[in-house]
């Protein structure tokens, strides 16, 4: 896969990084039910073996086993690639998830982070919601000075808008925008992507595939049997009416990806890296052989005439 530079950094990546949220586990607020560790690892290896150069954590997968299932993954590996991996969403004892951008929080999870990781430098090192509000100047204030400090390589946030964005803007540059970006979930395309583009920051997608339901093997019955703790099954796209609009736009990209020999996930995270602003994309996996499901889409790109065709049924 072509080598892709990351915003305003030294950063070259593949089109496609392994997202390790689901690999987290189960027992958290967003876990995506329980998860086979040793699985997670030879999913990691896999994405390495077949060039993928980067993975996207955060500290709250899993409430850091996440970082700690990265780290077991890279242990002796020569050519490691880089870790990215997120802040802001902290947790007690009592495992509730609440939002933190106060410098003494940044802080502390940084030193946390480094430690699960394993490292001494966080290659990538992003804020991952805008929450609270009125503390984003502070927080992204402590980024800059642990970037100055030699802990962070490069900064950057995730689920931001233009207004917040150009409030970090004024204090020191981004490096990279993480938004949910996908057929189902277009938002970014009207103000947010236009204006990384202008600022030569970085775009990295997440959910491409919407969570797996893109992928072709994401059946009613499946989501129906999705376990307790799959955050999934609370998730409208899942559910009607929003769900039958859904499985026909897999028979779409089913019948399009079929032509070239592709993947419906292939077609789908292609579709979000057709897009100019858009770096590389986030792709999810828990198991060595979804990895071979999806990595053709790095290099496969759809015509003009099959974007406009499913442009034509989104509206």
């Amino acid at each position: 896969m072509q080598l892709r530079p990351l915003g305003n950094s030294d950063l070259q990546i593949t089109p496609i990084g392994f997202g390790a949220w689901a690999i987290g586990g189960s027992g958290w607020e967003y876990a995506w039910g329980a998860q086979d560790d040793q699985e997670s690892i030879a999913a990691i290896h896999r994405a390495l073996d077949l060039g993928i150069n980067w993975i996207d954590t955060a500290a709250v997968y899993g409430l850091g086993h996440s970082e700690e299932v990265v780290a077991r993954a890279l242990h002796g590996i020569s050519e490691r690639p880089y870790v990215f991996t997120k802040c802001s969403l902290v947790w007690g004892e009592d495992r509730v998830i609440d939002s933190s951008l106060k410098r003494d929080s940044i802080r502390r999870e940084v030193e946390a982070s480094l430690r699960r990781l394993q490292v001494e430098i966080i290659d990538l090192y992003q804020i991952h919601w805008p929450n609270p509000d009125p503390e984003i100047e502070e927080g992204w204030q402590t980024l800059a000075d642990l970037q100055r400090e030699g802990k962070l390589r490069w900064i950057g946030v995730s689920n931001f808008d233009v207004d917040q964005m150009q409030r970090c803007q004024a204090i020191a540059p981004i490096t990279s925008l993480q938004p949910p970006y996908s057929l189902i979930r277009r938002e970014i395309e009207a103000d947010i992507l236009p204006f990384c583009q202008t600022h030569q920051i970085g775009v990295i997608v997440y959910s491409p595939m919407y969570s797996g339901l893109l992928t072709g093997a994401m059946t009613r019955e499946r989501i129906a049997a999705l376990p307790s703790d799959d955050w999934r099954g609370r998730d409208d796209e899942f559910q009607e009416p929003k769900l039958s609009h859904n499985l026909a736009l897999v028979e779409k990209l089913t019948a399009i990806g079929s032509k070239h020999g592709v993947s419906p996930a292939e077609v789908s995270i292609a579709w979000t890296l057709r897009h100019s602003a858009v770096t590389a994309a986030i792709v999810g996996a828990r198991r060595p052989n979804q990895i071979d499901g999806f990595i053709g889409a790095g290099e496969f790109r759809l015509s003009a005439d099959e974007i406009a065709e499913l442009d034509a049924f989104l509206t």
